[in-house]
């Protein structure tokens, strides 16, 4: 089998902790890192013992490898699509991490940039794959919560932040930092309509930044479900990562486990709608209701989206650039509606800008 060879832009916790974590583990099979850009020297020092690779202060010092197939983009979020783009233009397949740009503008400049110089462009969105969500798929598909109403998201914790991820001017807050996971979900389970309706509310809670860390987005489209999710730093007691809500039964999921409850209506007995008052046997006033057969079942699930997730992200990649095989995540067609969203969130909630 041959191994692509990698260069990784930017080694704080997502170019080292997340994207080198996977290419320094049992489950990699298909990548060399052999380049590694970042502007402190300590962890230039650092990666060149860890990955006995070449190491550089700057992008522009990759330009003239011909060897690289494949360059990591986990450089600070505003940076991202200029980033990108450069590299684009200079001929390299990127992925690039979340969020995927500031502004549907710069994406749409990104897509341009790899559609011009016929390479590949994808962004990290590697909670597509993971076990919870694929799970979640799986159960959706096979019928038993019958019509999907409503799908709720809650990617929510108590805590106070105060590094760059909280700052308006690094493109940071919980919608761009947190966000892009629970957004594509949700997309994807509306089957990414272009027509999406977008409600939302932002606010500063216990960040000391001046970008959001209270997020309340509800999305909506004609024959798709409900989309309510919750991303803030706000909630000691989360209830759930996900509830759905069907015609047939409900589901409840935490990251590493899974219930749910539903009737077949088979089973159970036809009823006629009745326009005049119910009684019972003794002629009282009688409430409408009955006990209906429910069916459960538990699934514990066993990784995360940081390996299972990543690996499975990887291996799309490996096979896109070495079969040209068909990635499930498209940049064009669904993620750019991901952009449309952010945009829209942040222009229904201008925050003040605090820190330049």
């Amino acid at each position: 089998m041959k191994k692509l060879n990698v260069a990784i832009i930017g080694q704080g916790r997502s170019g080292r902790d997340i994207h080198g974590k996977y290419f320094k583990s049992e489950d990699n099979k298909y990548f060399n890192v052999v380049a590694v850009v970042d502007k402190l020297e300590h962890r230039r020092v650092r990666a060149a013992e860890e990955y006995g690779c070449d190491v550089y202060e700057n992008v522009s010092d990759l330009y003239g490898r011909k060897d690289i197939d494949l360059v990591v983009n986990s450089t600070f979020s505003h940076l991202h699509a200029e980033v990108a783009i450069d590299l684009l233009n200079h001929g390299f397949n990127v992925v690039s991490e979340k969020p995927f740009a500031k502004t549907y503008e710069d994406g749409c400049r990104m897509v341009k940039a790899a559609k011009e110089n016929n390479v590949m462009l994808n962004i990290f969105q590697q909670s597509r794959f993971a076990p919870y969500y694929t799970k979640i798929k799986e159960i959706i598909a096979s019928g038993k919560l019958g019509d999907i109403k409503q799908v709720s998201i809650n990617f929510s914790k108590f805590a106070r932040r105060w590094d760059w991820q909280t700052l308006q001017s690094f493109s940071g807050g919980e919608v761009r930092n947190t966000g892009p996971h629970p957004i594509d979900q949700g997309l994807d389970l509306m089957n990414f309509p272009e027509n999406v309706s977008v409600f939302s509310k932002l606010d500063l809670a216990t960040t000391f930044g001046d970008a959001e860390d209270y997020a309340k987005i509800i999305l909506t489209a004609p024959n798709a479900p409900l989309v309510d999710i919750e991303i803030t730093t706000t909630n000691c007691y989360v209830p759930y990562l996900y509830l759905i809500q069907g015609s047939k039964g409900t589901l409840k999921a935490a990251m590493y486990h899974i219930d749910i409850k539903y009737y077949n209506p088979e089973n159970e007995p036809e009823r006629e709608v009745l326009a005049a008052p119910m009684e019972d046997e003794n002629k009282l006033p009688m409430y409408c209701t009955e006990t209906l057969s429910f069916t459960e079942e538990a699934f514990d699930l066993e990784g995360d989206a940081f390996n299972v997730g990543t690996a499975a992200y990887y291996k799309m990649i490996y096979d896109y650039l070495t079969e040209g095989k068909k990635m499930e995540i498209d940049p064009e067609s669904q993620l750019l509606l991901q952009l449309k969203v952010v945009d829209l969130i942040h222009a229904q909630n201008p925050l003040a800008v605090k820190f330049d």
